[in-house]
């Protein structure tokens, strides 16, 4: 990849990342909002904040519903097809070690895309009928907050030296408790 593809994605990515994000901003800049102003949750996500909507919010949830929808599920079945060329190229290592080793490291990846894009699925794709207020939050710290620690502790624990680091600290830890 050139440094030209590089800005061209980047530029890609964030444009349409912004203009995707005005439609909703749009539309429910038209719902009126005459009860209570506080939001039962987190942070300013939609669900919570079209529950504080007094009028027909069913056009915003349409639109958001398609467009979660395609951009949930276009990027992870890119990512699944992708993983697929991967365990057949994986497949055709002949030393078992190495193919031990290598699918070791995208499991752990793969474990960190499914729950980010499981979670997300769940909250903005799948419709709410029955969802409680807790579920939504429980989901929402899921991708918010415990896919991302996800990152340091599996790639952080593969790297020898970090692993020597942590015995050492909890070795420490275990003379000074005796």
């Amino acid at each position: 990849m050139d440094y030209k593809l590089c800005i061209y994605l980047v530029v890609g990515c964030w444009s349409l990342g912004f203009v995707l994000t005005l439609i909703p901003i749009f539309l429910i800049k038209t719902l009126w909002f005459c009860g209570p102003n506080v939001i039962d949750h987190f942070f300013c996500d939609l669900g919570p904040l079209l529950e504080l909507s007094c009028s027909d919010v069913s056009i915003v949830k349409y639109e958001v519903l398609s467009l979660s929808g395609l951009l949930t599920i276009i990027p992870f079945l890119f990512i699944v097809v992708t993983y697929v060329y991967i365990f057949v190229t994986i497949m055709k290592i002949t030393c078992i070690t190495g193919r031990q080793k290598t699918f070791s490291t995208c499991s752990s990846h793969l474990t960190v895309v499914c729950a980010y894009y499981g979670t997300l699925f769940a909250i903005y794709v799948v419709p709410r009928r029955g969802y409680s207020t807790t579920v939504n939050k429980v989901l929402s710290l899921m991708y918010t907050v415990i896919t991302p620690l996800f990152n340091p502790i599996i790639y952080g624990l593969r790297n020898q030296e970090i692993k020597m680091a942590m015995q050492n600290y909890l070795c420490a830890q275990n003379m000074w408790w005796k």
